[in-house]
């Protein structure tokens, strides 16, 4: 029978598949004089953590030590002394905040709330990570609304930072409230400034005569290739407004095939400098809530002009490649073009055609699954890791009201769109190396990298697997790729299949942008960038112009190589806090949806595992919850952290990651945006 253990929180594959490893404290070399500078990590109990040394165990920083620190925010950190930590039994080293040098945000969402025993109006802030509240000053102050504060100051022995009023949201709980909390909440705004307005209103008057322009004097100058006579479609969802990649597809009088990957010439419109390019620029991405997209670029740029419409003349920066038969690359070509796209498909309509193997375009959809179905072999040979686990869809009403949680279907259409979209990112990335290395220049483009998975990582997720009754070859630490698609094929259509594939996911490095090139280990390729998508990604934008510069001689100046390091950084820093705040919205719809079956019993899976209970993902609407250890029945359970299972003392009942469970929902708490749930017998 295993120990009892108490640990803190829930340290589970699928939540958190690192094991926090300690040192004595003759192994640390860290001197108490020593004061270190970065990013400090605060979880919702107050406690800090600074990592100063990639090798070494995080220094823990105690609540009273945090000096007025926020979660991101960048510190400087000195060592104090070695501490005891309970949960292991081992000494631990810890320090203290000694100055906030750069603030992770200065503004916070949340609900305006009353502390009727300290007399003041706090605000609970939306941000989970955040882990104390606000005192808000001001008059007249919006008890029960959501809103912005911006923070002012924490000052020396009071328990709490304070702030201002900045903005009112409106009524907390209502739909348009949440939404736009959710999206402000990360930095990001629906409402463009004056200056990005103005451009726009330009754009409106004058956009078109700028693309025909652009058209007729890049092919009397030889700086536009015209493909408008090839036949060009598009592939999108069905609810997309905004089209910035299209196909092109024929075959070549030797009998080879060739197929353009034509993306949209926003850099043609957004120039640097401009309004629109710095607001681009600051925003770095589109963000995709279950109700709306927030645009990177005025609806102008992002559904009409840029947009690669059907039947209409469009301007496009491609990459175009001649095929053999067996879908090897012969030669390739980079540079600006005009396009003409013949139809729009959605993902179903193009799928339909195959399947039916009737409909318009056929014969070239067949010749562009073909060509896919061998370049993605040869990716998945060289060891790319196949993820593929299905996203949710929520449906909503006109009123926003969630209706139906769906599962989005992967068709063989999206996996063609998606192995042309990443064959041009891989040659455009190589193109740009090779031009750089001519030109002796380092650092001079953006590489979207993704790092080979954390030793320790891995090895815990080959314990979790083991426990789980799989096996995945790891040897110091390291893996293959071969080795994790043979793990994802064998799960396939069985229980824990989703589970697996998040928690091996969830393993892996986070893919971000740097001006150094690591390669990407998931996709196994040694150069990859983001080409595809400058209508929703800055970084895409800066490859165009980055392109453009080495195919036609356009202008990158001294300033804009300079900067790709630090924009590379912001890209990043913004593509999570968008992630976070697609999740969230997610998240909060599916809270709101399951609150109408509050009472219904559901089938599961045991998706974590802690000692304050089990955690609980319904196969249906992937919706998470958790069963609490005192509502598992009349009994003392143990948690056994290295089997990842809870067993009870006198029942010997085992509850175990992965089991496949019946639950019923017991609550659904929307303001905390969490599930409870209880088991069925």
């Amino acid at each position: 029978m295993p120990g009892r253990q108490r640990i803190p929180g829930s340290l589970t594959p699928l939540h958190s598949i690192n094991i926090l490893i300690c040192y004595s404290s003759e192994n640390m070399p860290i001197q108490k004089d020593t004061i270190y500078e970065g990013p400090i990590t605060i979880i919702k109990t107050g406690k800090g953590f600074f990592s100063y040394d990639p090798e070494e165990e995080d220094l823990f920083i105690p609540g009273e030590n945090l000096g007025g620190a926020f979660p991101g925010d960048t510190v400087k950190v000195q060592f104090t002394d070695y501490e005891l930590d309970r949960r292991t039994g081992k000494k631990r080293p810890s320090g203290r905040v000694v100055e906030v040098t750069e603030r992770n945000r200065e503004t916070f969402v949340g609900k305006l709330v009353e502390n009727k025993e300290e007399n003041l109006t706090m605000l609970a802030p939306d941000w989970k990570k955040m882990y104390v509240p606000f005192v808000v000053k001001g008059e007249s102050l919006p008890i029960g609304q959501k809103v912005v504060i911006r923070f002012k100051g924490w000052n020396k022995h009071q328990p709490y930072p304070w702030g201002e009023l900045e903005e009112i949201i409106g009524p907390a709980g209502e739909h348009e409230t949440e939404m736009r909390a959710l999206a402000l909440s990360q930095g990001f705004r629906s409402d463009f400034p004056p200056g990005v307005q103005k451009e726009a209103q330009y754009l409106e008057e004058h956009g078109r005569q700028m693309l025909k322009d652009g058209a007729d004097e890049g092919i009397a100058a030889g700086t536009r290739k015209d493909f408008r006579g090839v036949t060009t479609f598009t592939i999108d969802p069905f609810d997309a407004k905004d089209f910035d990649d299209a196909l092109s597809v024929r075959t070549l009088p030797n009998g080879n095939v060739e197929v353009g990957v034509h993306i949209a010439d926003v850099s043609h419109f957004v120039r640097p400098g401009t309004s629109i390019d710095q607001e681009a620029r600051k925003r770095a991405t589109s963000v995709y809530l279950v109700d709306r997209t927030i645009p990177m670029l005025p609806h102008i740029l992002s559904t009409d002009l840029c947009s690669l419409n059907p039947n209409e003349d469009r301007l496009a920066m491609s990459a175009v490649f001649e095929l053999d038969a067996d879908a090897g690359v012969l030669s390739s070509w980079f540079g600006p073009t005009v396009i003409h796209s013949d139809k729009r498909f959605t993902y179903e309509d193009a799928q339909a055609v195959l399947d039916e193997q009737s409909g318009e375009f056929l014969e070239e959809l067949n010749t562009l699954k073909t060509y896919a179905d061998k370049i993605r072999a040869r990716r998945t040979k060289k060891g790319a890791i196949a993820f593929d686990t299905p996203e949710v869809k929520i449906l909503l009403d006109e009123t926003g009201k969630p209706t139906e949680i769906v599962l989005k279907e992967r068709r063989a259409t999206n996996l063609l769109i998606e192995d042309f979209m990443l064959l041009a990112n891989e040659s455009v990335a190589e193109f740009l190396t090779t031009q750089m290395k001519k030109a002796h220049i380092t650092g001079g483009t953006i590489y979207r990298i993704h790092d080979s998975p954390d030793a320790d990582r891995i090895e815990n997720l080959a314990q979790f697997l083991k426990v789980m009754g799989y096996n995945l070859p790891v040897s110091a630490g390291k893996v293959k790729g071969d080795d994790m698609n043979t793990l994802l094929k064998e799960v396939e259509g069985k229980p824990e299949e989703y589970l697996i594939k998040t928690a091996t996911l969830r393993s892996m490095a986070k893919a971000v942008y740097s001006t150094k090139n690591i390669g990407h280990f998931g996709l196994a390729f040694e150069f990859y960038t983001h080409f595809t998508s400058p209508i929703r990604r800055y970084p895409d934008l800066l490859i165009h112009r980055l392109a453009k510069h080495y195919t036609v001689q356009a202008e990158f100046g001294k300033g804009e190589y300079a900067e790709l390091d630090q924009l590379a950084t912001h890209a990043s820093d913004r593509e999570a806090a968008a992630v976070e705040a697609e999740r969230d919205s997610i998240k909060m719809k599916q809270v709101e949806y399951m609150s109408e079956h509050v009472g219904e019993e559901f089938a599961a899976v045991i998706s974590g595992v802690s000692d304050r209970g089990i955690f609980v993902e319904l196969t249906e609407s992937r919706a998470e919850g958790m069963i609490r250890i005192r509502d598992l029945g009349n009994d003392y359970f143990v948690y056994d952290e290295k089997r990842y299972r809870i067993m009870g003392e006198k029942t010997q009942t085992v509850y175990a990651l992965g089991d496949p469970i019946r639950v019923k929902l017991t609550a659904a708490r929307l303001a905390e945006r969490e599930l409870d749930f209880a088991l069925v017998a």
